[in-house]
């Protein structure tokens, strides 16, 4: 388990920003998986929106994703677990890099075919507890064709990552613009951020 983390905290120093092409198992993708598409069919993921609480607004030409946010409260086995492998991350990187973080905030995420989300930064202008972002995909046999990828532009060598599953993506949520790009086949993950209070 902590050579997954390490994973994710020395390629986030070597090139600000972290992958770990298996930090969740398989196991636990697919019952992720499960959840989410049980969700969908249940309209119960919403469509997302662009700022944050009152500033909240939605356009379908910047984002036009579906997301279900994630709660202890539901108390789902798996997301449980998935949130247990999060918690024990942060007290990693808190013991490892002094990083002070508190809590954090997850949903689902899913792009139709077709869908995309614009160039943004991930902290909010008026709020500055979010600190890393954190993406984790469940997308199996996925293919250059089927698009999608994940673009995070940097001044000398932008990174371009392919949603595959098991894969996590960790960076600073204040400093790298990224968008994703527009999906040919329907895209699973779970998104969120590690915060300061």
């Amino acid at each position: 388990m902590e050579n997954n983390f390490e994973d994710l905290i020395e390629s986030f120093i070597a090139n600000k920003v972290g992958v770990s092409e298996n930090f969740l198992s398989e196991t636990l993708c697919e019952n992720l998986k499960a959840n989410l598409i049980a969700l969908d069919s249940e309209s119960s993921m919403k469509t997302a929106g662009v700022g944050n609480d009152g500033h909240m607004f939605y356009d379908n030409l910047i984002r036009n994703d579906k997301i279900y946010w994630l709660d202890k409260k539901h108390n789902d086995s798996f997301e449980n677990e998935f949130f247990e492998k999060i918690e024990e991350f942060i007290s990693y990187l808190n013991q490892s890099c002094y990083t002070n973080i508190k809590s954090y905030e997850f949903h689902y995420s899913l792009y139709e075919k077709g869908s995309f989300y614009r160039k943004h930064l991930d902290q909010f202008q008026d709020d500055a507890k979010r600190q890393y972002s954190m993406i984790s995909y469940l997308n199996a046999d996925w293919v250059k064709k089927d698009g999608g990828e994940l673009l995070i532009y940097e001044e000398k060598n932008n990174h371009t990552i392919n949603p595959t599953q098991g894969k996590t993506v960790f960076f600073k949520s204040d400093e790298l613009l990224h968008e994703v790009l527009t999906t040919n086949e329907k895209r699973m993950s779970i998104t969120g951020w590690l915060k300061r209070g």
